[in-house]
C-alpha cells in the first residue's frame, strides 16, 4: 500500500526494499507475528504498519508533530487497521513506548528518531536515556530495532539491552539489540 506522506521533509520514511530487507531479519526472531509493537517517532507509520500487515497483534504509534498524526492516522485507516492500534501524541525521548493500563510490555520496539537525535550514543545522551526507559517498558525476551545514519555507531549494550544485530542500507543502519540478564 502507499502510505500518504506530508509534503514537507520533516518525515523520512523507510524505502520499500529496505523494510522487506528488515523484515526478513526480524522473522529469524519469529518477529513480529502475533506480538505487541511499538513505533516510536513513528512519523507516517510505516514501520509499525508493515509489521500489522505481518500479523503483529497490536501496535502503538508515538509521534510529537500533530500535522503528521493526522496523515499517520488516514494511513492506519486506510490499512483498515483502527482496531489493531493506537496513536499517542507525545515527545517519545520523554514517554517511549507508554504501556497501557493493563500494563502489558511490548514485545518489539522500532526508534527510528531524526538522525540529528542519534549523533549522541554513548553514556548520558537522549538516545541513551530513551533506551533505558524502553527497557521498563519491553517483555523479558523484547527486542529494540534502532534506525539511525550508517555512520552512527550504537555501543554493545545499553543496561540490560545488547546489541545482537547489526546491518546497514544505503545511507542508513539498523541496529537490533534484546533485552539479557
Amino acid at each position: 500500500m502507499k502510505l500518504l506522506s506530508p509534503e514537507t521533509r520533516v518525515s523520512r520514511p523507510i524505502t520499500d526494499r529496505v523494510k522487506e530487507s528488515l523484515f526478513s531479519v526480524l522473522y529469524k526472531y519469529d518477529l513480529p507475528k502475533g506480538k505487541r509493537v511499538a513505533d516510536v517517532f513513528s512519523g507516517v507509520g510505516s514501520l509499525g504498519l508493515e509489521a500489522l500487515s505481518r500479523a503483529a497483534a497490536f501496535v502503538t504509534f508515538v509521534e510529537r508533530d500533530a500535522g503528521v498524526i493526522a496523515i499517520l492516522k488516514k494511513n492506519i485507516e486506510k490499512a483498515g487497521f483502527l482496531k489493531e492500534s493506537k496513536v499517542i501524541r507525545a515527545d517519545a525521548f520523554k514517554v517511549g513506548a507508554p504501556v497501557d493500563f493493563e500494563n502489558q510490555k511490548y514485545d518489539i520496539v522500532f526508534v527510528d528518531p531524526p538522525y540529528s537525535a542519534t549523533t549522541e550514543t554513548q553514556a548520558g545522551s537522549s538516545l541513551s536515556g530513551l533506551l533505558a526507559l524502553l527497557q521498563q517498558q519491553l517483555t523479558p525476551d523484547g527486542i529494540v530495532v534502532v534506525r539511525t545514519h550508517r555512520r552512527t555507531e550504537l555501543l554493545d549494550r545499553y543496561e540490560q539491552l545488547k546489541v545482537i544485530e547489526r546491518r546497514r542500507w544505503g545511507t542508513m543502519a539498523v541496529t537490533i539489540l534484546r533485552m539479557s540478564e
